[in-house]
């Protein structure tokens, strides 16, 4: 029988609507050069390696009366033409152009009745650029038995490796009797079977719950004539539209600050974070009154006791309060660093340079990761999810046309205004900002505000000397003139 769906992923799926679609998107730049990267490329492309993520040709199928949870069947009517689309700017398109084609993009949900997800040739960029838009619902990129597409149509090296396909044909449409008795065999041959349904029925009932709550409580506020209170800039009633910014910073400039102040580079990336936040509730007459802003940032570490991934390691959820009360971009960076040092000191963490060099790694799906495990944590009162991974340094092609940049556009979760996605690669970390185009008109100044952030790092390291490693002191004490 086909694979079931599970507790955590059903839930996903609650949890959609219209204003909070659950997908994950990556935008990727590339340069064709010589290698004739176009559509019918990328199509050819993509059948070639599908086969590596059976899932992308699989659709759910609800199980009659709702017995058990819907299972993964193969898409009988498979298309890959509907899923691999073609989409252009108006040449020589902008770097805001695209944000503003991609932010109407991640706004539609995903059709349910076809496998979940799509992906968008985008041509006309400036300097006869190209780009890729991934989209992929939660519930189909796991990092366990679903790594994401974009994973596997990336090489290390321009030549395109043939790999010719595979010969699949879709097994045939289990009936509604064959769903039934799949989920009384599954039933009687494990009991998690059942446990799992009841939990998933239970978890629909109080979900349903809480939204007619919630629905209720807006109809009351309507009448009375007041509009729902935000609690913070950062939470509100989402739309059903959404922005879109991306920003690209040197990766040697983190690494100057991280080698004059100490910390790691992630360190470094928080600290321009939180600088970024701080000045630009600045611009909006915001910031007073809010000294920290509780974020949940995904880590990378070694647990037996998480759920293992495809990525060497497990993903955990790592609370941290950013310090945007306080006016010091160096005092910033210490507080953040301290955050992290417990994690770094229990020996779970794992190193930025060892993850990126795991074989075959992408950020794409560290990011869809890390996704799953903010929504999951949703009830510990967090404002603001970032996701920060560590990308390879040496670049990446895709049917041999170069990868320039990439970008994550991180989902928003239900009442969350804005989410940040994080990526370093080939020398350069680019910030993706996914914001409620309502709640957050003003979501290209904080753009802004994050390379004034950096700027501001920077310039308090101009002619300091690069702090030496507590071992490497030591060291060097020991050697004789």
């Amino acid at each position: 029988m086909s694979e079931r769906l599970r507790p955590r992923d059903l839930a996903l799926l609650a949890e959609e609507s219209a204003t909070t679609p659950m997908h994950n998107a990556t935008v990727e730049i590339f340069d064709p050069g010589e290698s004739g990267f176009d559509h019918d490329r990328l199509v050819r492309l993509i059948s070639d390696r599908i086969s590596f993520v059976p899932r992308y040709r699989q659709r759910l199928q609800a199980v009659p009366g709702r017995v058990a949870n819907p299972v993964w069947v193969d898409d009988t009517h498979f298309d890959i033409g509907y899923h691999v689309r073609r989409s252009a700017l108006p040449r020589p398109g902008t770097l805001g152009q695209l944000q503003e084609l991609v932010a109407r993009i991640v706004s539609r949900p995903l059709d349910r009745s076809r496998p979940l997800w799509e992906v968008y040739f985008v041509e006309g960029l400036a300097d006869g650029q190209v780009a890729l838009l991934y989209k992929a619902h939660q519930v189909l990129v796991d990092g366990i038995d679903t790594v994401d597409l974009g994973q596997v149509l990336l090489d290390m090296t321009p030549e395109p490796k043939e790999l010719g396909g595979d010969a699949w044909t879709p097994g045939r449409r289990p009936s509604p009797a064959a769903l039934l008795a799949g989920a009384v065999r599954d039933t009687l041959g494990d009991g998690t079977t059942a446990l799992d349904t009841v939990r998933s029925t239970t978890g629909s009932v109080l979900r349903g719950v809480d939204s007619t709550a919630q629905r209720a409580g807006r109809i009351v506020n309507g009448l009375a004539g007041r509009r729902p209170v935000r609690e913070s800039p950062f939470a509100g009633q989402l739309s059903q539209q959404r922005r879109v910014v991306a920003v690209c910073t040197d990766l040697q400039d983190y690494r100057r600050i991280r080698d004059v102040h100490g910390g790691t580079v992630n360190d470094v990336i928080l600290a321009t974070v939180t600088g970024a936040l701080r000045a630009w509730l600045m611009t909006r007459g915001s910031l007073s009154g809010l000294r920290q802003i509780r974020a949940v940032v995904p880590v990378s570490v070694i647990d037996q006791e998480l759920e293992a991934t495809s990525l060497g390691s497990q993903i955990a959820a790592h609370l941290v309060e950013l310090p945007i009360g306080e006016a010091s971009p160096v005092v910033r960076l210490h507080q953040v660093s301290y955050s992290f040092k417990v994690h770094k000191e229990t020996g779970r963490g794992v190193a930025a340079n060892r993850l990126a060099g795991i074989a075959g790694f992408a950020p794409t799906t560290f990011h869809a990761i890390g996704s799953r495990v903010a929504a999951a944590e949703r009830g510990r009162g967090f404002q603001l999810t970032v996701t920060n991974v560590p990308g390879p340094q040496s670049p990446l092609y895709a049917a041999g046309a170069r990868m320039v940049s990439t970008y994550p556009v991180p989902p928003l979760l239900p009442g969350h205004a804005l989410a940040i996605g994080v990526t370093s690669y080939d020398g350069r970390v680019s910030y993706g900002l996914t914001a409620d185009r309502d709640l957050v008109p003003d979501a290209e100044v904080l753009g802004q505000c994050l390379r004034e952030a950096l700027d501001e790092l920077l310039d308090t390291v101009t002619g300091a000397r690069p702090r030496v490693p507590r071992g490497r002191r030591k060291a060097a004490k020991k050697v004789k003139p």
